[in-house]
């Protein structure tokens, strides 16, 4: 098992988001998180990599409970999270934020940068350009690379599609699909429902801090609640 997060209760300070959430990721699979928004799916992400403590629950990692482990040990274990909104450094080079991803791992970095500009060539052709200079497109294939470059074993992507124009959005799945066929195991939070249940192993339904559904993707993407209540179809 991947990933275990059991009877989890989280939020902000006094404010409560998630209520008694358990989920599991095999190794391998790709699980996504959909749901309404405000329904705690970012909040979710968060807690597992380490940015909010849990009020409690457990949340398991290779079998290692790593509930009150700090997130840049979380990083170093190999879980990588790529936040909604990119959090790329906008000063600094497609290059030189690669490095700020490596810096958890520094070994064989070079080797590494070869191989994440085989996945984004178009990352390769920037690589001297200020991020801030970057395409939408462009901007979260440099977060994905820099969370891939880390070398995780778990990748949490965090509305991949956020902002992107449709051609644009068919590019990363693309890439999101092939790193998944590849073994990387990933959990994906998207608000475009039907094209993350189209290539998710697995799904859980994410509503009001709770998880009221779950099943594997296209059986939810074929499920007529899904399809009322979340896609807007009959």
């Amino acid at each position: 098992m991947m990933l275990e997060v059991t009877n989890l209760h989280s939020g902000y300070g006094k404010l409560p988001v998630l209520r008694g959430v358990s989920l599991r990721v095999e190794e391998g699979e790709l699980v996504a998180i959909i749901g309404p928004n405000g329904a705690g799916k970012t909040t979710l992400l968060r807690t597992i990599s380490g940015l909010i403590k849990p009020y409690s629950g457990k949340i398991l990692f290779k079998g290692i409970d790593i509930t009150n482990v700090p997130p840049h040990k979380r990083t170093r274990m190999g879980i990588a999270h790529v936040p909604e909104g990119r959090g790329i450094f906008p000063n600094l080079t497609v290059l030189e934020n690669l490095k700020m991803g490596a810096y958890v791992n520094r070994h064989g970095f070079h080797e590494r940068v070869k191989e994440i500009f085989k996945i984004f060539p178009a990352l390769e052709e920037r690589k001297n350009n200020l991020a801030k200079t970057l395409s939408g497109g462009e901007s979260q294939m440099l977060a994905i690379a820099r969370a891939l470059i880390s070398n995780p074993s778990l990748l949490m992507l965090d509305e991949p599609s956020l902002g992107l124009a449709p051609k644009v959005v068919e590019v990363v799945y693309k890439i999101i699909d092939k790193l998944h066929r590849k073994g990387l195991t990933i959990v994906l939070v998207e608000q475009n429902i039907e094209l993350a249940l189209s290539i998710a192993d697995k799904a859980y339904v994410l509503e009001n801090g709770r998880i009221v559904l779950e099943g594997k993707g296209k059986e939810l993407l074929n499920s007529i609640d899904v399809r009322k209540h979340y896609l807007g179809m009959y």
